[in-house]
């Protein structure tokens, strides 16, 4: 076999059996590429989690369809821990045939409680080390470095310097590859025992990026004084004010360093400091790491950032989180361009834009429905983020989670409004990533999800509507052992007294759950005449009266967790014509039409080339969008449009951010 997925695709075979019952208690048929291969063979995939909701989705879309003779290819994933296929209704029990899959039988000599913490997105680098590397059966410790050196790249017994450590860390979390905690625990212990590294905090910086990137922050000043001979008396001050032990002066010059370095300052992970009394010259790699007044340094991390994303542009063939992982970056240099005034940076940003768009587009309509029912650990997709909190409840009792929608927050308004809140408050810790929206990008689709923790299909009563969120929200956590008494819910957030509007709304020795919507980036967009830039300066002096900042740091105060995500994003866009349609269409935004049936939706599409006709990818059957691809709107020619509902980048892959307190 040449992939751990051919073990389990050599059993799904068309036409064989309309049922199949899947055992996968390790989330294997769910990963992304195994996913897309069965939905290529023509199989579709239902998790049974919740009786309800399965029995509403396998009666009204496969029973139906088996009743009047058409044959489907169904695959039932029962993924629960522990859980049997005795479990399953007796009606599917009858009809399906049965399968199990697990870690333990794809690697059969590896320790499985090890290798079910790992990413399922490295299983397939772990497969071929495995075939290449025969063994007899190991023990968690051998499996445990096996892994380091096969997967990661890592062989803790061959780093004995300084260089070494840091060229190894910096590799993981700058290419965001996170260690399970089994793994950096171990990492940890056997740096430890060679006792090269003893002043080190190695327990905060091996498995948190965050705590990585800040003790980097701390000793860039220091490693700057350094060039100057003369400055003792900065160097001894500066040592003073560490947070984190370990040695001051850390090797930025070397060789396999400072690219990092130099790359690390220009994405934003790094914050540039006012220059040392030292020269430098301005092609120097130490360049983009100091503060010049006058010195156009917006304007030379804007051509760095722009070479950045030119070069590493995702492919149909990229995972997701490629696309995560490139929207951040994007997000950076949006956030730049639109902050400031060359026009030369906006044309060329429109047009790399374009081209990025189209191809997200394509990608999109190849990879997304593969996302819908990945693991909620880290979140690839909005309705995954509740259940992402109640994975986290559930495994620290007692403790309180808090979730803020801020409704229409684009990721590069994000990137705006990040260093506000992180110089209004400089004890918070901010974990950044990115999540998938639900398309169409609407409020009514998109928020609903996040709040019910449920794909739009289970909602169809109320997709053109927000009124039912509160109740929504309130039965998930139901679902999840906790009382509506348990449970909060506020909507219309943004403006006034941040503490006032929570005293009313939550009680913090009792409420354990808050779902709170912030309203007022939405309302911005649909005044905004200014564009892009005019949202950014917007929302930057909305972000400065402090209601954000106050509203976070409230919560954290009373001892919540704390999550902060969107529902969408949005896209500055032109008018390319309005459908004249009558009352065909059901929904009638600047960036998608909605429409009843398929032939309705068929005859407008043919009118306007820049749409596209999305598939109901977990959507009610009655449910038809038709969606604006790249900057163009379903708007009077030549309209100057801030808008969402559409398929682009911007408005697609959305912000999700873990607010925490530093420690130290």
């Amino acid at each position: 076999m040449s992939s751990w997925r051919d073990a389990i695709l050599n059993d799904f075979v068309p036409n064989v059996s309309k049922l199949t019952l899947v055992a996968d208690p390790d989330c294997l048929m769910t990963e992304e590429k195994l996913a897309l291969e069965l939905r290529g063979r023509g199989f579709d995939l239902i998790e049974f989690s919740d009786p309800v909701e399965f029995r509403y989705a396998y009666e009204s879309k496969y029973r139906s369809i088996w009743d009047r003779g058409e044959h489907t290819d169904l695959v039932v994933v029962l993924r629960l821990q522990d859980a049997e296929l005795e479990s399953l209704p007796y009606d599917l029990l009858q009809v399906g045939r049965k399968l199990s899959f697990n870690l333990g039988e794809l690697f059969p000599y590896l320790s499985y409680p090890v290798i079910e913490k790992l990413d399922r997105a490295l299983l397939d680098v772990l497969f071929e080390a495995q075939r290449k590397t025969p063994s007899d059966r190991l023990g968690d410790n051998a499996t445990k470095d096996f892994i380091l050196r096969h997967v990661f790249g890592i062989a803790p017994e061959l780093i004995v310097s300084e260089v070494e450590l840091l060229r190894s860390l910096l590799r993981l979390h700058y290419g965001k590859v996170q260690l399970p905690r089994i793994l950096s625990d171990w990492l940890v212990q056997v740096l430890k025992g060679q006792g090269a590294f003893l002043t080190w905090p190695l327990d905060e910086i091996v498995p948190d990026e965050e705590a990585f990137f800040a003790f980097l922050q701390e000793r860039w000043p220091v490693f700057l004084s350094k060039l100057d001979a003369g400055n003792e008396v900065r160097e001894r001050s500066l040592k003073e004010i560490l947070n984190y032990p370990g040695p001051s002066v850390l090797p930025f010059d070397h060789q396999d360093i400072r690219i990092y370095i130099d790359s690390l300052f220009v994405e934003g992970k790094l914050t540039p400091i006012q220059k040392p009394e030292v020269t430098i010259d301005a092609g120097s790699w130490i360049r983009s790491g100091v503060i010049e007044v006058g010195a156009g340094d917006d304007k030379m991390r804007i051509s760095r950032l722009f070479e950045f994303v030119e070069k590493s542009l995702p492919t149909l063939k990229s995972r997701y989180s490629d696309w995560i992982t490139f929207a951040l970056k994007w997000a950076e240099l949006s956030a730049l361009v639109h902050c400031g005034s060359n026009r030369e940076d906006k044309a060329r940003l429109l047009q790399t834009g374009n081209a990025m768009n189209a191809t997200f587009a394509r990608w999109l309509s190849i990879h997304y429905a593969s996302l819908i029912n990945l693991p909620p650990n880290n979140p690839a997709m909005v309705h995954h983020v509740p259940r992402r909190l109640a994975r986290d409840l559930e495994n620290a009792k007692n403790s309180r989670v808090a979730l803020l929608v801020v409704d229409g927050l684009a990721l590069d308004q994000w990137a705006t409004i990040r260093p506000i809140l992180q110089e209004r408050d400089r004890s918070l810790i901010m974990r950044e990533s990115a999540t998938f929206a639900w398309i169409p990008t609407l409020t009514s689709v998109s928020r609903q999800a996040i709040f019910s923790g449920k794909p739009p299909l289970y909602f169809p009563s109320s997709i053109k509507s927000t009124h039912k969120e509160e109740k929504l929200w309130k039965q998930f956590w139901e679902g999840h052992g906790l009382s509506r008494l348990d449970v909060a819910y506020q909507r219309g957030l943004g403006d006034g007294d941040a503490a006032g509007v929570l005293d009313s709304a939550i009680h913090p020795g009792k409420t354990k759950v808050v779902g709170l919507v912030v309203d007022k980036v939405d309302k911005i967009m649909h005044g905004m005449q200014l564009g892009s830039a005019g949202m950014h300066n917007q929302i930057k002096q909305w972000c400065r009266g402090g209601f954000l900042g106050l509203l976070i740091g409230y919560l954290l105060d009373h001892g919540y967790e704390v999550w902060m995500t969107s529902d969408h994003g949005n896209i500055e866009c032109q008018g390319k014509g309005r459908p004249s349609e009558g009352v065909t269409a059901e929904t009638r935004g600047e960036r998608v039409r909605v429409y009843p049936t398929a032939e309705l939706r068929a005859q407008v599409a043919s009118k306007f080339s820049f749409a596209h006709e999305w598939l109901p990818v977990g959507l009610p059957s009655d449910y038809f969008p038709l969606v604006a691809g790249g900057s163009n709107a379903f708007a009077t020619p030549d309209e100057a449009i801030v808008g969402h509902g559409g398929i682009t980048l911007e408005e697609v892959i959305v912000p999700l951010v873990k607010f925490e307190r530093k420690t130290r």
